[in-house]
């Protein structure tokens, strides 16, 4: 353990400001003023909660009657237990599909009310992301639309069928294009229905559009190899991984999956093998990866061309244009390191660029056939389907809806009047199309311009399957019937273009009885059966092959250095990009999403401009400073963010914000960034350079990242690679700190735990800080959203929070630096920056001096070791708040599920349904915390019971637990001495936050590990 390395959360606590020092000064969130409460006018009210909920609150009714039809038209298949009916206080679990993902749905008396990860899918399994999490509080939003439309006016599907039906035939017979527009579609029997429809209408087309584009990497393929396909990466196979702006953890192409596979080769499992992989990042600003790096560089979008390039040169030994240009001396230095380490490493080595340029992607295709990469940490014939658009194809579509080319348009999942970047050209455009149809189940940007919108049923409510990679094939089934008068566009397909089989139940069944089940060596009702109880299954994969590359690469290194030429002109360099929690936008009315911390920023409610701290100071800006910043003719007001990490001359920008007709809690939260995309080359760009000025207002961001301060305690303990190898208890403070501990005189008598001692281990080094824990616990124990307001004034409710840390080293040692030549500027710049991921939660102490403090025993010790809150006894003193060292008790400072100055969140009817009925809601003035969901460990042991058994290891499982992808969080019975978490707590990596105070907590950390380079220049 470096003990000359200083941790801090955010600048303002690495320099003490005074407004930092002054809240901090109060243990608790800001109060609001008496005047304020008494009026509540604590918040602002839109409307009166009666008529609010007349014109945006959910009625209770329509969900009720769905839950209480039998579930669903046609039967499904719980996953495991086969219920005659539904049986109240009993949960039903059924195999589904969220994006390709197969997952589990838990229902209560009919609601879906959590999704988990299937412990058999391919991708995680059993991990969730953020976003997946929330997919069920969607299916509860008030604002999807509860009948189909024809010019804006609600109608019968009737009516919507003979009016298309007609004009259909009217643009048929013109002879004029009919264009399916769709994000990639990846389900068989979703293709099959437009295959159908377009044997019908010939002239139909479909177009795949994804608003976040992998055109470059498939099209990068296809002129490298002649295979037009988005590889199958394989993080788990490579010893040494290279990233250019992937961020391959968080948000490009399938951040569970490669989450899964990264951390195999960095847990407690591979360490105690001493074998761990080394992960180099470069890029702009720092992303969910790049903080998770072993060595991070940032630099320019414009540097990044050269790079490869460089890196090329280094590994082929030849002189490619280009190879010196604009790169620092750092970055050079550490090319040359990193090509020897790639060559090292040879057949087990990957690089990845995150760009959507085709010419640099070619360029890496040619360096990883240099590495031998392909057949083992690439896969090409077994690609992933998760993305197909084509860029191209789409800009072509547009101009055809301009020149009337264009006499028919449908829209599926796909909303370009919001995510395309010349929007205007598509609202323009379908003022020429006869027939325009939008799917979407909300009245969002594209739907408002189209004559009909014929809404598509929720995916909790639909039929369907998917085949997100080669190979395997998950299936989509209802947990509950319509909500709405909604219906399946695939139906809808089915209905227009006269198919013989006109429900989709039947089509999909069909569609696997011919052409899925025998690949497996199923058939009939038996094989369906065996799918929806699986939820999946899997060919053979083909053998993956090796690809050698022939490709003269000079025109394509100078149109690497065309490109960067455009970006490097002295102004700022302008990139966006996706934030973890709000990806592209489609989910942007979701208040679980909206209101999690950014993994890096730790920014909810709001999108920003990201600069580097040296770039601020130059300009004399302040935190919440509003720019305004012009790119490509396109310009935003938002406020700055000072980033540690984030390259100097640069500006990055989340897309994802802005929208306008998201609904009440998305609508105008942060600003549009997809009009600052370019067309080049055939792809979309998401770099430009971009000029601002202050505007001279201020806008404070709702960030978490210092609300909970512990004072310069030491919290976060790490080690390097090599340090382990030597000594496992490197950086653990085992050698003697906590054991000595253990030995002190207590003030208070040991605790008998008879038969469960509930404890939990987290392992720095496999958490990447992705958030997903904090909206699975948010689902699971019945969490409100409080909103930007409210966050501001310290009072976010989660439960569970992941706290940044970022660090260097005060004697100028650059342990984070490739070579220990380069000295780094870190106090002026803070680009090196490194960083640590830690979640927090109650630690529930042995000694937990929360307990020994509150005057009405609402918080006491159980005889499992939990720290239990009894909510009935709390008066809300707060003294427990006041004396936990690790400050994670929250005060509900209002009645959040029912106070109608929280309608637009969680508080109304309708989503009140998603509430997890195992767990009480919490009404105003009482301190709630975790629980170790300790409604789980009850259901499990009542189980065991019944069935007159012990408890096994791993049958109960928390929220947060379950859906980590990178198996970071592992809870179980201290008791049992062959328990996964017994075995990791007697890691010699463990150590306890501050136990140093003797409260002996519950939850054992692993020291983060970071394998740094050995090699010299």
């Amino acid at each position: 353990m470096d003990s000359n390395k200083k941790y801090w959360k955010g600048l303002e606590e690495l320099n003490r400001t005074p407004e930092f020092v002054e809240k901090n000064k109060n243990e608790f969130a800001e109060p609001i003023p008496i005047e304020e409460v008494l009026s509540g006018s604590g918040l602002s009210a839109k409307t009166p909660r009666r008529d609010f909920l007349k014109a945006l609150g959910f009625g209770v009714g329509a969900v009720t009657l769905a839950a209480c039809q039998k579930v669903p038209v046609h039967k499904s298949i719980p996953y495991l237990i086969k219920p005659e009916e539904v049986t109240p206080g009993v949960a039903n679990y059924y195999s589904s599909t969220y994006e390709g993902q197969a997952i589990l749905v838990k229902t209560r008396e009919g609601r879906p009310i959590k999704v988990e990860g299937n412990p058999n899918d391919i991708f995680a399994k059993g991990g969730l992301s953020a976003q997946a999490q929330a997919s069920v509080l969607d299916l509860y939003d008030v604002n999807r639309l509860k009948d189909p439309k024809i010019n804006g006016t609600d109608a019968g599907w009737d009516a919507v069928d003979a009016f298309v039906i007609k004009e259909l035939a009217a643009v048929a017979a013109s002879g004029k294009g009919i264009r399916l527009v769709t994000s990639t579609i990846h389900s068989p029997s979703t293709l099959a229905v437009i295959a159908d429809f377009t044997a019908k209408y010939p002239t139909t087309k479909h177009i795949n559009y994804d608003a976040v584009s992998y055109t470059g990497i498939i099209q990068a393929n296809q002129n490298s190899f002649g295979k037009a396909v988005l590889p199958h990466y394989n993080f788990d196979k490579a010893d040494i991984i290279v990233s250019f702006g992937a961020d391959f953890l968080g948000t490009w192409i399938s951040g569970e999956e490669f989450t899964r596979q990264y951390v195999s080769n960095r847990n407690n499992e591979s360490l105690e093998k001493k074998k761990m992989s080394r992960h180099i990042q470069f890029e702009s600003g720092m992303s969910l990866t790049g903080t998770n790096a072993d060595n991070r560089f940032p630099i320019k979008p414009s540097e990044e061309g050269s790079a490869i390039i460089s890196l090329y040169n280094a590994i082929a030994g030849t002189t490619l244009p280009g190879t010196k240009k604009a790169l620092s001396k750092t970055t050079d230095t550490a090319i040359t390191l990193v090509a020897k380490e790639l060559l090292a490493a040879k057949g087990k080595a990957l690089v990845v660029a995150g760009s959507n340029d085709v010419a640099t992607q070619v360029l890496v295709n040619a360096i990883n056939s240099l590495l031998g990469s392909y057949g083992t940490t690439i896969d090409l014939d077994n690609p992933s389907k998760q993305y197909a658009g084509n860029d191209a194809a789409f800009v072509e579509f547009v101009s055809e809806l301009n020149r009337g080319d264009v006499g028919a348009v449908f829209f599926l999942n796909a909303n370009p009047a919001y995510d395309y970047f010349k929007a205007a050209d598509v609202t323009a455009g379908l003022k020429k199309v006869r027939l325009s149809v939008s799917f979407s189940d909300h009245a969002e940007e594209t739907a408002n311009l189209v004559t009909v919108i014929a809404p598509n049923h929720h995916y909790l409510e639909s039929w369907g399957d998917a085949n997100a990679v080669e190979g395997y094939y998950t299936v989509v089934q209802p947990t509950i019937n319509p909500v709405y008068n909604t219906r399946q566009a695939e139906h809808s397909l089915l209905v227009w273009s006269d198919n013989a089989v006109k429900d989709y139940y039947a089509y999909v069944r069909n569609n696997w009885d011919k052409n899925l089940f025998p690949k497996v060596g199923l058939s009939g009702q038996k094989g369906w059966e065996s799918l929806l109880q699986t939820g999946m299954i899997k060919t053979t994969p083909v053998a993956a092959g090796t690809y050698s590359f022939t490709r003269d690469l000079n025109a394509v290194a100078q149109t690497i250095l065309d490109h960067s030429n455009s970006l490097s002109g002295g102004k700022f360099e302008l990139q966006v990009y996706q934030s973890q929690a709000i990806g592209d936008g489609k989910r942007a009315n979701n208040p679980w999403l909206q209101e999690l911390p950014d993994p890096v920023s730790k920014v909810t409610w709001d999108n920003f401009a990201a600069l580097s701290i040296k770039d601020i100071k130059d300009l004399k800006l302040n935190e919440g400073d509003v720019i305004k910043v012009t790119a490509n003719g396109y310009s935003v007001e938002v406020p700055v963010l000072a980033q540690p990490g984030q390259a100097t001359g640069t500006i990055s920008i989340a897309v994802g914000y802005g929208r306008v007709n998201a609904g009440p809690v998305g609508d105008n939260v942060g600003k549009n960034a997809f009009p600052f995309y370019s067309f080049r080359n055939g792809t979309f760009q998401t770099t430009a350079i971009a000029e601002f000025k202050t505007t001279g207002v201020i806008s404070p961001l709702a960030q978490t990242q210092t609300h909970h301060s512990y004072e310069g305690r030491s919290v976060i303990r790490e080690a390097s690679f090599t340090e382990y190898k030597k000594n496992p208890a490197a950086g653990s403070g085992s050698e003697g700190e906590h054991k000595d501990y253990d030995k002190t005189t207590s003030l208070w008598d040991s605790h008998d735990r008879p038969v469960y001692d509930w404890v939990m281990a987290i392992d720095l080094n496999a958490c990447t800080g992705c958030g997903a824990c904090v909206v699975a616990c948010n689902a699971e124990n019945n969490i409100p959203v409080v909103g930007k307001d409210e966050v501001r004034r310290r009072r976010e409710m989660h439960w569970i929070r992941i706290d940044r840390y970022y660090s260097y080293n005060d004697n100028g040692n650059s342990e984070e630096a490739v070579t220990k030549e380069l000295e780094i500027d870190k106090l002026d710049n803070f680009d090196r920056v490194s960083v640590v991921h830690q979640p927090m939660l109650c630690q529930h102490c042995d000694h937990a001096p929360c307990e020994t403090v509150c005057p009405v025993l609402a918080t006491v010790h159980s005889s499992e070791g939990l720290n239990q809150m009894a909510y009935n006894r709390c008066v809300g003193t707060r003294y427990c708040a006041n004396n936990c060292p690790y400050k994670v008790r929250r005060f509900n400072w209002f009645n959040y599920w029912n106070d109608s100055r929280f309608d637009n969140y969680l508080n109304n009817e309708h989503t009140q349904l998603v509430l997890n009925p195992d767990v009480v809601t919490r009404f105003r003035g009482v301190m709630e915390k975790c629980s170790m969901c300790v409604q789980r460990i009850q259901a499990g042991k009542l189980k065991a019971k019944i069935e007159k058994r012990p408890l096994k290891d791993g049958e109960v499982k928390m929220a947060c637990q379950q859906t980590c992808s990178a198996n970071a969080i592992v809870f179980g019975n201290r008791n049992d001495p062959n328990s996964e978490v017994s075995k990791a707590l007697a890691s010699e990596r463990t150590y306890y936050v501050l136990e140093e105070l003797n409260v002996k907590p519950g939850i054992g950390y692993q020291v983060k590990v970071r394998n740094l380079s050995e090699l010299e220049a």
